[in-house]
């Protein structure tokens, strides 16, 4: 059975993107492992933490608790990210993990020319969004991602769900919302 890795930066109760995330994952078949990021606090690397970091790399220890977000990440076979859509991006907990998981070793490594080459398992990373206006062309949030998953990890599909122009006065946006879940119904996941 396929290991799904489900990364949530949903912190509202009622989060729209929690909603429509739950959808996708609703749509794939395999064992799903959460990991919440409001609850996991990780920080982003400081002096300490990338001197930990840099010494138990030195020493091929990535047994190393620094390194569990990085395993799981490479050893998922399919990953969805929850994001909101915050000031053109996501939340600033979504970079701190991505900040985790990017390890030389675990999650990519470099060729003897310096090329990056990706060691994640996952053929698919689905980047689930919604956002109270327009997203348009200007998805910095979903295209760092992507640029991640080509560049350094190794997994050659991305896509974006959304839903937006949710707060814009007038629109209905439980329907917009419901029609973003209705298209998520309607596709194979598998």
């Amino acid at each position: 059975m396929k290991n799904i890795l489900f990364v949530n930066a949903c912190v509202r109760p009622e989060s729209r993107t929690r909603r429509l995330a739950e959808a996708v994952l609703a749509q794939m078949e395999g064992n799903v492992t959460e990991v919440n990021l409001e609850r996991e606090a990780i920080r982003p690397l400081d002096k300490a933490g990338l001197a930990e970091r840099d010494a138990c790399s030195r020493a091929g220890d990535f047994d190393a608790p620094i390194f569990r977000y990085a395993r799981q990440f490479a050893g998922a076979d399919e990953i969805v990210i929850a994001a909101p859509y915050w000031d053109l991006m996501f939340p600033a907990m979504v970079r701190a993990y991505l900040e985790a998981v990017t390890v030389t070793g675990v999650t990519f490594y470099y060729t003897e020319k310096g090329i990056p080459k990706g060691l994640c398992r996952a053929k698919r990373l689905t980047y689930v969004t919604t956002a109270g206006g327009p997203i348009g062309t200007m998805n910095f949030g979903y295209d760092y991602v992507k640029a991640l998953c080509g560049a350094f990890y190794g997994i050659p599909q991305t896509e974006c769900v959304k839903a937006e122009h949710l707060d814009i006065i007038g629109n209905d946006a439980e329907a917009i919302l419901s029609c973003a879940i209705a298209n998520v119904r309607e596709r194979h996941w598998k």
